[in-house]
């Protein structure tokens, strides 16, 4: 289904946005909090270096915002449109999936910002 090559498969699974081989993250579990935000400096294969400038993730601060919006929209839905629960308990339901989504989140919005400045290229190897 995700095929290398396409933007949603490098931001679906957090590999490098240039070469695909390998994952930007030194811990590929986004629950283990300590590590949320730790990422190697290049590719190993590549040699992209994912921190373009510095303070570039920041950005990544607004796609999040984006985000989290969004799920909250689709559990309000989900909640009270679909299910038909009350207010208060949808939006104590909203409360709670974004902060349990919140380290997934953080991570497809690092993802997602990345991917908008580097692109794929299938002749990494040749460019190198």
């Amino acid at each position: 289904m995700l095929k290398k090559g396409s933007k949603l498969y490098s931001i679906l699974t957090g590999s490098c946005p240039k070469c695909h081989e390998e994952s930007m993250y030194l811990e590929k579990n986004p629950y283990k909090l300590n590590d949320l935000y730790k990422m190697h400096e290049t590719c190993s294969h590549c040699h992209t270096r994912y921190l373009i400038e510095p303070s570039f993730f920041y950005g990544a601060m607004y796609v999040s915002y984006g985000l989290t919006v969004a799920i909250g929209v689709a559990i309000f839905v989900i909640t009270n449109v679909i299910i038909g629960l009350p207010t208060f308990p949808s939006f104590a339901t909203i409360i709670g999936g974004i902060i349990l989504l919140m380290p997934v989140t953080a991570r497809l919005a690092r993802n997602i910002y990345i991917n908008l400045f580097i692109h794929f290229d299938k002749n990494w190897k040749q460019n190198s």
